[in-house]
C-alpha cells in the first residue's frame, strides 16, 4: 500500500467528493433500474435505458475514476496533479452535467435540455482531460502504464465529442446516418477506449503492487496497447467514414488479442504473487478480470449471429453492454474502492501519528463483513440480471434490481464509514 503514498498526492478534499458523488450515484442508479422495470427487456436505445447507461458510466463509474485517478497520477506519472483548483471546479461542473444529462434522457427532452446538458458535460470532461495531459507533460515516468492512461484520456475526449454532436443533432439534424449508428460508435469508444484502456493502465500498476508481484513481462502490455488501439482506430474510422462491414472481424480480433495479452499479464502477476491471500478488494478485481470473457463471447455471438430473432438480438446487445458496465467496470471499481479510499483517508487521519502511537490498519476503516456481503450480493445480482435478460423474464430482472439496491446500500455504508472515520489512537 505504500506505493499509493506520495509527496505529490493531492489534498483529500480533491478526491473525497468524487467518491461521495459516485457512491450516491450508484444508489440513484439502482433506483432507476428498479423504476425502469420492463424497459430493461426492450430496446437498448430507449430513453430510460440511455439515462440509466449515462448515470452508470458518468455519474457512478467516471466520477469514481476521476477521484481515484487524481490520487494515482503521482503514482503512475511520478508527478503532482497540474491543478487541484481545476480538479475541484471540474467536479462541480461534471456533477451538475451528469444530473442534467440523465434527467434529460429520462424524461425524453432531446431538443430542449439535452444539448445544453451535453455541452456542460463535454466542457467538464475536457477540463479533466486538460488537467491530466498537463500533469503528464511534467511526468518523469513515461512508461507503458502511463501511456495506457494518457491514451484512455484521449479516447475519452473523442467519446464525449461524439456524444455532444449526437445530442445537438437531435435539435439541428445534421448527421447523414441514423442516431443509432453514431450511438454505437460513441458507446464502443467509451467502453473500450476510455474504460478498458484505463483499467489496463492503472491495473498494470496496482495489481502487481497489491499482490506483491515482481519480474513481470511488460512486453505483454506493449502488445496489448498496440492491438487494442489498432482495432479501436480501425473500427472508429470504418464506422465513421468507410462503412465496410466485412472488416469488422479484423478489428474485433485485434481488440480481443490485446485483451488476451492483458489477461496473460494479470495471470503472471497472480502466479508470481508473494501475498497469497487475496483481500476483499483483490477478490473483486480478479472476478472483474475474469468477467472480460463475457462481453468477448457475447460480441462474437452478435458479430456472427446472422438470422437471430430481432428481439433476441436487442436483448443480447443489452447484455453485451451490461457485462461490460457491471461485469468488468463496476466490479473492479467496487473492489479498488477498498484498496484506495481507506488508504487515502488513513493518510489524512494518521500519517502524522505514525511512530507516536499505535494506529489502525487502513482495512480497519471499513467493515469487512459488509464488504463480503456486498460481494456475495453483487454476484447474485449479476446472475439474476443475465438470466432475466436472456430468458426474457421480468421477475428475474426485478430480483436483480432489488439485489443491486442492496449492494448500493452496503457500499454506501462502507464508503461513508471510511470518509467520516474518526481518529482512534491505540495505546
Amino acid at each position: 500500500m505504500n506505493g499509493l503514498s506520495s509527496n505529490n498526492a493531492p489534498h483529500p478534499s480533491v478526491v473525497k467528493p468524487h467518491f461521495i458523488f459516485g457512491s450516491l450515484a450508484l444508489l440513484v442508479l439502482s433506483v432507476m433500474i428498479f423504476l425502469a422495470d420492463t424497459t430493461l427487456l426492450g430496446s437498448y436505445f430507449d430513453s430510460k435505458m440511455i439515462a440509466i447507461t449515462h448515470m452508470a458510466v458518468l455519474g457512478w463509474a467516471t466520477m469514481i475514476v476521476f477521484g481515484a485517478l487524481y490520487q494515482l497520477i503521482p503514482v503512475v506519472f511520478e508527478t503532482s496533479l497540474f491543478s487541484e483548483k481545476l480538479a475541484k471546479f471540474t467536479f462541480w461542473m461534471a456533477g451538475l452535467g451528469v444530473l442534467l444529462l440523465t434527467y434529460a434522457f429520462w424524461i425524453g427532452d432531446f431538443t430542449g435540455l439535452l444539448p445544453y446538458a451535453a455541452l456542460l458535460m463535454f466542457v467538464s470532461l475536457l477540463l479533466f482531460v486538460v488537467n491530466v495531459i498537463l500533469s503528464y507533460k511534467d511526468s518523469k515516468k513515461k512508461n507503458i502504464s502511463s501511456r495506457f492512461v494518457i491514451t484512455a484520456v484521449g479516447w475519452l475526449s473523442v467519446t464525449e465529442l461524439i456524444g455532444t454532436l449526437i445530442a445537438f443533432n437531435f435539435k439541428y439534424n445534421y448527421f447523414t446516418e441514423a442516431h443509432l449508428h453514431y450511438l454505437k460508435i460513441h458507446a464502443s469508444i467509451g467502453l473500450i477506449g476510455w474504460f478498458l484502456m484505463l483499467i489496463i493502465g492503472v491495473g498494470s500498476v496496482l495489481m502487481p503492487m497489491f499482490m506483491v508481484s515482481h519480474q513481470l513481462d511488460d512486453k505483454k502490455l506493449e502488445r496489448s496497447y498496440y492491438f487494442i488501439n489498432f482495432g479501436l482506430l480501425v473500427m472508429a474510422v470504418n464506422w465513421l467514414f468507410i462503412h465496410f462491414e466485412k472488416i469488422t472481424p479484423l478489428f474485433w480480433l485485434s481488440i480481443v488479442t490485446g485483451i488476451y495479452f492483458f489477461i496473460s499479464y494479470v495471470y503472471d502477476s497472480y502466479k508470481k504473487r508473494i501475498r497469497k491471500v487475496l483481500d476483499i478488494g483483490m477478490k473483486h478485481t480478479m472476478i472483474s478480470v475474469l468477467s472480460i470473457f463475457l462481453p468477448v463471447i457475447i460480441s462474437l455471438i452478435i458479430l456472427f449471429g446472422i438470422g437471430m430473432d430481432s428481439m433476441l438480438l436487442l436483448r443480447t446487445t443489452t447484455l453485451y453492454g451490461f457485462t461490460i458496465i457491471f461485469g468488468l467496470i463496476t466490479t473492479i471499481i467496487l473492489g479498488q474502492t477498498y484498496k484506495t479510499l481507506p488508504f487515502i483517508i488513513w493518510l489524512e487521519k494518521y500519517q502524522a501519528l505514525v511512530g507516536k502511537t499505535k494506529t489502525p490498519m487502513p482495512r480497519e476503516l471499513y467493515s469487512e463483513k459488509i464488504a463480503d456481503l456486498q460481494l456475495l450480493t453483487y454476484l447474485f445480482f449479476i446472475i439474476f440480471m443475465i438470466m432475466g435478460v436472456l430468458l426474457n423474464q421480468i421477475w428475474l430482472v426485478r430480483i436483480g434490481s432489488y439485489l443491486l439496491l442492496a449492494v448500493a446500500v452496503l457500499y454506501n455504508i462502507n464508503v461513508f464509514k471510511i470518509i467520516f472515520h474518526q481518529v482512534k489512537k491505540k495505546v
